[in-house]
């Protein structure tokens, strides 16, 4: 449950070009915050953190080149 916790979104990418286009789409939203690329799964505390994890199968647009430009 996500009450009361910090909402982390990670988002799998298989190549660093992948990361840099996520990273590049999700700076064009004006919900997210502290955006940063990994290169090791990140680990969060589950009683202070609700973690989504999704990668390109399921968030599709965030791996396209200016998805998120018009918003």
């Amino acid at each position: 449950m996500a009450k009361g916790k910090i909402n982390k979104l990670v988002i799998e990418c298989e190549t660093y070009d992948e990361a840099i286009t996520v990273h590049n789409n999700a700076v064009r939203r004006p919900e997210m915050k502290y955006i940063n690329i990994n290169t090791n799964k990140p680990h969060y505390n589950e009683n202070i953190y609700y973690v989504s994890r999704h990668n390109k199968t399921d968030y599709t647009n965030w791996f396209k080149v200016g998805a998120f430009k018009g918003e």
